[in-house]
């Protein structure tokens, strides 16, 4: 029998806590703004299957590494999850129903299949939003092993932790303090706006404004309080010549951020689009 799973309305996401925001949920509800037709059900199905195949194993299994490194086996080695280092930038990598169709995703959608699948098992693994790739964490004794999903669930060791997060850095290699809090868990409602903010930035690249704009709008769903998602909604609104709302976006960035760094070069924006930018106070 196929599981029964409601998606959110994207009105209602602002209000929820983060402990609150289903997390499974809410990115298949990013998938059907592009896949219309996306039965959920299908999916939530899915996640169960893997976990159920895997629940025996897992249950006779002991300490939290052996536990983890059963589910890593199962989805990345047995059913072929991986990276798509191929074509890194395709979209589908971000629509999670095609992550489980074509079992090839980035490292934000494939943790979130990780994470699914492994919380089912009452396995604590938590995403963490690490500068560049996207990674996992567990509890390990008195401190956590970290994962990476774009890579068949590698553990990764302090060393290169320190090594990746340093280009990212400024070339300043952090120390514990600093390592600590990059590792921190990433809550649902970050996880869901890095989700958002991937998809941005690849149909900007593409020149595709309406989907930009779409991922914007869905992120300020989210948290209105974003400006960063309010100035690309009005940009994205600028070039499909929208600009009623290009002009409502971009005015009230404006308001919103008077020593921002772009603060000039938006309001030269709004300039050509005919309208007075706000004096800003």
């Amino acid at each position: 029998m196929q599981a029964q799973i409601t998606l959110p309305a994207w009105d209602s996401l602002a209000e929820l806590d983060d402990e609150a925001l289903p997390l499974l949920p809410t990115a298949l509800l990013i998938a059907q703004d592009e896949y219309p037709d996306l039965d959920p059900g299908v999916y939530d199905a899915l996640v169960q299957s893997h976990a159920d195949h895997l629940r025996t194993e897992v249950d006779t299994i002991e300490h939290w590494p052996l536990k983890i490194a059963a589910v890593n086996r199962h989805l990345f080695d047995e059913l072929g999850y991986g990276g798509d280092h191929g074509e890194y930038y395709d979209p589908r990598n971000s629509y999670l129903n095609q992550v489980f169709e074509r079992r090839l995703g980035n490292p934000i959608s494939l943790a979130l299949v990780q994470m699914e699948v492994a919380r089912r098992l009452g396995i604590p693994l938590d995403g963490v939003s690490f500068p560049g790739h996207f990674l996992v964490r567990l509890p390990v004794d008195d401190g956590m092993l970290v994962m990476d999903p774009f890579n068949g669930g590698r553990p990764l060791d302090v060393e290169e932790l320190r090594e990746r997060a340093r280009s990212h850095l400024g070339g300043e290699t952090p120390d514990d303090h600093v390592l600590a809090q990059i590792l921190d868990a990433a809550p649902a409602r970050a996880i869901l706006m890095r989700m958002l903010r991937n998809l941005h930035g690849v149909y900007v690249e593409r020149g595709e404004w309406d989907r930009a704009a779409r991922s914007a709008d869905r992120l300020l769903k989210l948290a209105p309080e974003q400006d960063d998602a309010l100035r690309d909604r009005g940009l994205a609104y600028l070039q499909l010549g929208y600009q009623a709302g290009a002009h409502r976006d971009l005015g009230q960035y404006l308001q919103r951020n008077a020593q921002a760094t772009d603060t000039q070069w938006v309001r030269e924006k709004l300039v050509e689009l005919g309208g007075r930018a706000p004096r800003l106070h």
